[in-house]
């Protein structure tokens, strides 16, 4: 019994293996989530391509990354709640780092699409997975600590994504992303499966089942709200911030040359502060749909201020 106790007041603590191990996870992920965007000229310029063909195939591969990241969320999700979080994903951080390290040696444009889909499809997995099991192993007091904890470590990611790729060649940045997720794959071995999923194991209920969030109005309400709380997040990474460059360019005529890969830096300093201070602030709030209304409201301020930057130096662009 006293051991029993003494698990469990350690993973109810804000700073566990599980949220080590998760931070260190996320941290993986947001780099090599963001690696396309930072390498994104160097290496399609290497397959041959120049001019407004960087802009229009970068979008497209973006895209077919994020299609495999819809459907491995999906997809990870229903296994996740299946057959457990753990098993599920030491196999997402195995694809998703092969895929990467598989990224340094494409040949054509067809073998980049399948590899960022792919890599897409694994990372949806490992970073849905890794905060649930942080989520469901802390304790209602700690759980917002546990994540922005998480959050504040992860998104830093992004900051080496740029380090790399200004220190060694694209298809190294790839290779070093691979790695590393083979590494994360290690220290996850050292997480054990929530608390909370070995107990609904043993109770005789549906798991995994996709469709139960359509059959009852206010829990797909609930699913909707936060999917439309994301798209405003990921509009501003993955359009404003990812394509930087042409923005400044082509539609604000910033003074001075701007590169992609520094804003995505700068972008992400500011989200990992950001990710500290929102959930510092909601647990102060013991709310948070309070914090969260706070970050949006800062966060369509300052997109309003991004557009408005016309003809402004790099300096104050970044």
């Amino acid at each position: 019994m006293n051991e029993t106790s003494n698990q469990q007041s350690l993973t109810h603590k804000a700073l566990n293996t599980t949220v080590i191990v998760a931070a260190l996870g996320y941290f993986v992920d947001i780099y090599d989530l963001i690696l396309f965007g930072v390498v994104r000229k160097p290496s399609l310029e290497s397959l041959g391509y120049k001019g407004d063909d960087i802009l229009h195939y970068g979008i497209l591969l973006l895209s077919w990354q994020m299609w495999g990241m819809m459907l491995g969320g999906i997809v990870w999700g229903i296994l996740g709640d299946k057959r457990g979080r753990l098993s599920i994903l030491f196999f997402t951080i195995l694809l998703y780092s092969l895929a990467n390290i598989a990224n340094a040696y494409v040949q054509n444009l067809d073998q980049y699409i399948a590899l960022r889909f792919i890599a897409g499809f694994g990372l949806a997995g490992e970073l849905g997975l890794g905060i649930t099991l942080v989520s469901e192993i802390m304790s209602t007091k700690n759980r917002g600590y546990g994540t922005t904890i998480v959050g504040f470590v992860g998104v830093l990611g992004a900051v080496l994504a740029y380090m790399v790729s200004k220190i060694f060649h694209w298809q190294s940045a790839y290779i070093v992303g691979g790695v590393l997720g083979l590494a994360l794959l290690v220290l996850r071995i050292l997480v054990k499966e929530s608390g909370m999923f070995n107990k609904i194991k043993s109770v005789e209920t549906v798991r995994g089942n996709f469709f139960s969030l359509f059959t009852n109005s206010k829990r797909f309400l609930k699913y909707l709200y936060c999917i439309m709380l994301g798209m405003p997040v990921w509009y501003i990474i993955g359009l404003l911030v990812n394509f930087s460059s042409e923005f400044a360019q082509k539609v604000l005529h910033i003074q001075g040359t701007i590169d992609s890969g520094e804003s995505i830096m700068y972008h992400y300093i500011g989200a990992s502060i950001g990710s500290l201070i929102w959930g510092v602030i909601s647990q102060w709030l013991h709310s948070r749909k309070k914090a969260l209304l706070i970050a949006m409201s800062a966060m369509v301020v300052f997109a309003t201020v991004y557009f408005l930057s016309y003809g402004v130096s790099s300096n104050i662009f970044w």
